[in-house]
């Protein structure tokens, strides 16, 4: 949605496979775009992503927030190496970028960030799926969102956070199909996320069409 609404993209991802098919896809597309190899829960890889945008285009106008992952279990059974897993990228991978777009930003006075949460931060289900550390993470992260909005509001940034519902992804596809039946049980709109939907927002909150929007988190669901 950003590359088809003009913007300049650094793209990231730890597996450079992936990458290189992301960015060739873009690039056939005749989108602006560059891949950068980039674990979340290492400090010098994220400084250097930043690095590079400013190198590459001048500036870091938006931050999407958008690593992610995931280890399910029941609170009893929870290792705890992986809670650590999950709370290093979902959480503290999230701070980082967001410290080291917003340095940028700061300098810039101006700057957009957006992070992306879960409904699962916001409402827990007694049948599952079971999962503390991502609601913690994702929980946290909305907290995150609305104090860096605080903090740097009357400096030029907006920090908002979208609150996905169940959407197909690398992530979600593992119990998308145990939860699909409940979803078109309950959901007012009694299916799964589709492909697209969350384009509207993340350019509305991107640009200056939300330019007194902050704090917020945004659920699409």
């Amino acid at each position: 949605a950003l590359a088809e609404s003009g913007a300049n993209l650094v793209l990231c991802a730890r597996k450079q496979e992936q990458l290189d098919d992301t960015v060739a896809a873009f690039t056939a597309q005749g989108f602006s775009v560059i891949g950068k190899v980039c674990d979340v829960a290492k400090a010098d890889e994220v400084q250097a992503v930043i690095d590079t945008a400013v190198e590459r285009f001048g500036s870091v106008d938006i931050l999407v927030n958008n690593a992610g992952t995931s280890w399910g279990a029941m609170p009893e059974d929870m290792p705890l190496e992986r809670w650590q897993q999950v709370i290093d990228v979902n959480l503290t991978g999230c701070f980082r970028f967001a410290q080291a777009a917003g340095r940028e930003m700061l300098k810039q006075g101006k700057g957009s960030i957006i992070n992306i949460a879960s409904i699962a931060g916001m409402t827990s289900s007694a049948n599952g799926p079971f999962y503390a550390g991502y609601v913690a993470s994702k929980a946290g992260l909305i907290g995150l969102t609305r104090e860096l909005a605080a903090s740097w509001g009357r400096r030029g940034i907006r920090v908002n956070a979208i609150a996905p519902g169940f959407f197909h992804s690398k992530l979600a596809d593992a119990v998308i199909d145990i939860y699909e039946r409940s979803i078109q049980e309950n959901n007012v709109i009694p299916r799964v996320g589709e492909e697209g939907e969350l384009k509207g927002i993340t350019v509305f909150l991107a640009s200056d069409a939300s330019s007194y929007v902050t704090a917020q988190t945004i659920a699409v669901d």
